[in-house]
């Protein structure tokens, strides 16, 4: 059985690869506890930076659609909200530079998970969507706090109950990214992280502790409220009715409620 998420170390540079291409790399309950697991293996490497990709085709298209319409168990759901939670504050605190490298689609949870890093790399293929309002559901994994410190309120509340899919260079002119580049992304997240590895990085990751541990209370407030938030949402008609359509691939009938 292939492993969900793949650790590597090269040197200095550990990449962490989300693996599940057949579902294009969307998030299950397990898929989450790896990924737990993995990131807080990278905490105790030697090596100081970390990059997060997918694979050519997809980064990841957020959380599994499928585990959402079969599991409808509440303490399997609460048991994903905090792994969800615990795993977006070990990756926000990691003590270690991070970039995220997306090439194709970067939805959801996905989105999410890829600004916490502190750097961002999208290629030509990317495409990013915070796109929980099309299931009558609400960013997690802390996507109210990396969009808002991304952004500002008044974008990220727009980015949120739109739920478009932006290009790459739009989301770079909107600050969801730091660069789009022409080669893949991974590739050009190695030349990066290479060309980090030529600074003072002790004192890059210096000042990455301090921002972390001054919005530690905040990010951790945000994400108790979206985990009470989506559980609410768990339960409208609105949620009911959005995955219903999506799979069954037909227009949407939103009731409000």
């Amino acid at each position: 059985m292939s492993q969900s998420v793949k650790l590597t170390v090269d040197g200095c540079i550990a990449t962490l690869q989300l693996n599940r291409p057949d579902c294009l790399n969307a998030m299950d309950i397990e898929m989450l506890q790896s990924l737990l697991e993995k990131l807080k293996e990278v905490g105790n490497l030697d090596a100081p930076i970390l990059i997060i990709t997918g694979n050519e085709k997809v980064f990841s298209s957020g959380g599994d659609l499928q585990a959402l319409l079969q599991d409808t168990d509440e303490d399997s759901f609460d048991r994903a909200m905090n792994i969800i939670n615990e795993m977006t504050m070990t990756l926000y605190t990691l003590p270690k530079l991070v970039i995220s490298a997306i090439s194709g689609p970067a939805e959801g949870l996905g989105f999410s998970f890829a600004l916490a890093a502190d750097y961002v790399i999208a290629d030509k293929s990317a495409r990013l969507c915070m796109n929980y309002i099309n299931i009558g559901l609400i960013p997690d994994g802390g996507g109210h706090f990396f969009l808002k410190q991304r952004i500002g309120e008044r974008r990220a509340k727009e980015v949120i109950w739109e739920g478009k899919i932006y290009q790459p260079e739009e989301a770079l002119n909107i600050g969801f990214i730091n660069e789009v580049t022409e080669e893949q992304a991974y590739s050009r997240a190695k030349a990066k992280a290479d060309e980090w590895l030529k600074k003072p990085i002790g004192a890059m990751i210096k000042t990455k502790k301090i921002m972390a541990d001054s919005s530690r209370q905040h990010l951790l407030e945000i994400l108790r409220m979206e985990k009470l938030g989506q559980i609410k949402m768990r339960e409208s008609l609105d949620h009911k009715e959005g995955l219903q359509a999506m799979l069954e691939k037909r227009t949407l009938e939103y009731s409000g409620n």
